[in-house]
């Protein structure tokens, strides 16, 4: 999302204040009511469910719950930097639909794009990186780099 826009090629929602404190909150705690955060932006429940749904429909946010893959037996994770020879952007797609791949962003620098992976195991990412990622036409190289501890990993940024 850089350049002023967003995955789908839109220019960015415009946000008030109260939108924008609407995330924040929902950052900090996404299990928050809608009365809590109502209280804390001075809008009623009602007022607030609306603007969370619209927020949603434009693709602005998301509410998930973020796991911790070890704890759900995905042993393996790791981001792949890849080289590609063509365009860029094709290859992002073809990447984006495999399952195991959760993220995947086209990069200036070394690579022209890095995929986060989750496996179960070493012999799953092998499988990954060889039958169906290393096979696609116009990956050139790619360079693995294993995750060997998470430290961090938040999403509370806040807005501008």
């Amino acid at each position: 999302m850089t350049n002023g826009s967003r995955p789908n090629g839109q220019r960015p929602v415009q946000l008030d204040d109260v939108s924008k404190a609407i995330i924040e909150q929902l950052q900090a705690d996404g299990r928050r009511s809608y009365a809590d955060i109502g209280k804390a932006v001075g809008l009623s429940e009602a007022a607030v469910r609306q603007r969370v749904q619209r927020l949603t429909e434009a693709g602005v946010m998301q509410i998930v719950a973020v796991t911790d893959p070890m704890q759900l037996g995905f042993t393996r994770q790791a981001m792949i930097g890849i080289r590609v020879t063509g365009d860029t952007r094709a290859l992002a797609e073809e990447l984006a639909a495999i399952p195991e791949i959760d993220y995947v962003v086209l990069t200036a620098g070394s690579f022209d794009l890095l995929a986060e992976v989750v496996c179960e195991d070493d012999e799953q990412l092998i499988t990954l990186l060889n039958s169906r990622i290393r096979t696609l036409d116009g990956v050139q190289t790619t360079e693995t780099f294993v995750y060997l501890k998470l430290q961090k990993q938040f999403y509370n940024w806040g807005t501008r």
